[in-house]
């Protein structure tokens, strides 16, 4: 029986590339501290240049800005093939860039449900289809889609999200069943209320949960090194939920 590698070393993303989409701030920024603690070369790919420059320079010459709309095919293209050229491959790709937004089924308009749609669900497949080649080429590669707890249960007003977070989740496991005889992993993180940005309007003592606290970005850290690490190299296809409990009890009335 071969012995594994110690925890550290599992761990350990030294030599190793890696993309976050929405990098620049909230879940994206931590995922970006993180993978570039455990060693990695990081990619902050995002639309905020200017929060993206900064977090490249505080981190140093293991982090670099790229300008990405996830929902530009030829964007991608560029942005991969750049990391690539520099970098020789892409070991971990972050789907992270998303929107949310809200409104009364009769008030829900296309223009609303396409916006998140094209953010949420076309930017991921576009991100995960970008970097297959070289991840093939590599014959390994972890992919890690943030969905959402809403990609396991319904959530009235927020239509356009919810059906995003859930298509999210499918294609992720479609993935997984397509690459894993490539080497390539794809499992998707659904992280319950998180005190970022996108969630300032809500109140957080209106939800159940276990924990008894709101999520904070660094709640997330730990799942999104692990996915991209060696320490899940047996896994792939699965959702790891990050809520406090939220989605574990029978909400009270």
């Amino acid at each position: 029986m071969t012995r594994r590698p110690a925890a550290a070393a599992l761990l350990d993303l030294a030599g190793r590339t890696a993309i976050v989409t929405g990098g620049a701030r909230g879940i994206g920024e931590t995922s970006v501290r993180t993978l570039h603690d455990a060693g990695a070369h990081v990619v902050i790919a995002d639309v905020l240049a200017d929060e993206g420059r900064a977090l490249a320079g505080a981190l140093g010459e293991r982090a670099s800005w790229a300008d990405l709309d996830v929902t530009d095919e030829a964007a991608w293209d560029r942005v991969v093939g750049e990391t690539v050229a520099g970098r020789g491959a892409v070991d971990v790709l972050v789907n992270n860039a998303g929107i949310a937004n809200a409104a009364p089924v009769e008030h829900f308009t296309l223009a609303k449900w396409e916006a998140v749609m094209r953010v949420n669900v076309t930017g991921t497949f576009l991100g995960c289809r970008a970097v297959v080649p070289p991840m093939k080429a590599a014959g390994r590669g972890s992919i890690v889609n943030v969905s959402s707890v809403e990609g396991l249960f319904g959530s009235p007003h927020l239509h356009g999200y919810t059906a995003s977070k859930f298509a999210v989740r499918g294609l992720t496991k479609s993935l997984a069943v397509e690459l894993g005889p490539s080497g390539i992993r794809v499992n998707s993180v659904h992280p319950g209320f998180i005190d970022t940005a996108m969630t300032a309007r809500i109140d957080p003592g209106r939800l159940d949960i276990p924990l008894a606290r709101p999520g904070v970005p660094d709640d997330l850290a730990g799942t999104v090194l692990y996915l991209a690490s060696d320490a899940s190299s047996y896994v792939t296809g699965t959702e790891l939920v990050v809520d406090g409990g939220m989605t574990t009890g029978i909400p009270h009335k």
